[in-house]
């Protein structure tokens, strides 16, 4: 593919769309601590049917580059979500998988979590939101293909599988807890040590 084509396959209607739907997840998913459990679900509710349509409709480019994009979501940014979303979904935050690649043909029930799945998702899109958002149009093509094959091979079946586990919190008239428990990560209070230390907030003296 040449430069001269890159502009109408990265600016074009259905990957702008699909931005817009990404992005909005995402803030759903960095907000969680702002709204109630249940809120965020409703919201993700409608969000991710929308997301993965949008996501079938992405055009398939080959990368140009041939050095690996930055990836922006570092193992913190990730465990600190997690967390958060841990918090917020308590006991609510496991469900029974219906499909795993791993035992697809077997009998065997599989346990995953509603938080872990919406991370894993989370992940991709903001690494390709994050690249997409430079301007530099070698870099956003080859965001939007990595961002189209991990759709295919990862977090598309992500998607649907933590969809139906949410739809079943959304219409269980289930109560979600509003306390902390002990062992919830909260940063400045020594909940854990490491983390007052990344964020400069632990009180010990040096």
């Amino acid at each position: 593919m040449s430069e001269e084509n890159l502009n109408p396959v990265v600016y074009s209607k259905n990957v702008v769309e699909f931005v817009t739907v990404a992005n909005e997840f995402c803030g759903t998913i960095e907000k969680v601590s702002e709204l109630p459990a249940a809120d965020s679900l409703k919201k993700l509710q409608k969000i991710l049917p929308l997301l993965y349509l949008k996501a079938t409709m992405l055009p398939h480019t080959e990368k140009l580059l041939e050095d690996e994009l930055e990836k922006y979501v570092s193992e913190l940014d990730y465990s600190l979500l997690h967390q958060k979303w841990l918090q917020a979904l308590g006991e609510h935050d496991n469900f029974y998988e219906v499909f795993d690649p791993e035992i697809q043909f077997g009998s065997e029930m599989v346990t995953a979590s509603i938080s872990e799945n919406l991370l894993d998702i989370y992940q991709d899109l903001k690494d390709f939101l994050n690249a997409y958002s430079l301007g530099d149009e070698m870099i956003m093509n080859d965001a939007l293909a990595d961002c189209v094959y991990h759709y295919e091979d990862f977090w598309g079946q992500r998607l649907v599988n933590v969809l139906r586990a949410i739809h079943m919190l959304v219409y269980s008239d289930i109560e979600f807890s509003e306390t902390q428990s002990e062992d919830d990560v909260q940063p400045g209070t020594g909940s854990p040590e490491w983390l007052d230390k990344f964020w400069g907030t632990n009180t010990e003296d040096d």
